[in-house]
């Protein structure tokens, strides 16, 4: 079975590519720490197969929203980043969510139809 992690970002405002790297990164690492304490089984399989991530993009906070919504719902570990506003964006910002590390079929029924970010 293949395992994934997914990484979505809002593009409905501007941030500097800086700036999306680190919110990706936020939500990269509570979405894995997430897996180590649920689903051990899940993060080791997937750090020990190489953590394949995918990074894709909304155009909403509301998109965001329901995506995180579905993959809680869903069982899948995952996590929402809002962002503390001491750069670029307001305090409170939605940003970034991640999705797994988790069976990619799973995480493909809420986020396969979402595009790449560019």
């Amino acid at each position: 079975m293949d395992y994934k992690q997914v990484i979505v970002i809002r593009v409905d405002f501007k941030m500097s590519r800086g700036k999306i790297a680190a919110q990706a990164a936020h939500a990269s690492l509570s979405a894995a720490l997430k897996a180590l304490k649920e689903k051990s089984e899940w993060f080791n399989i997937w750090l020990a197969s190489g953590q394949k991530k995918i990074v894709l993009q909304v155009k909403s906070e509301e998109e965001l929203i329901e995506l995180y919504r579905k993959a809680i719902e869903s069982g899948l570990p995952a996590s929402l980043i809002e962002d503390m506003g001491l750069t670029e964006i307001p305090p409170g910002t939605k940003t970034a969510i991640a999705i797994g590390p988790a069976p990619s079929e799973k995480v493909d029924k809420i986020t396969g139809k979402l595009k790449l970010l560019r």
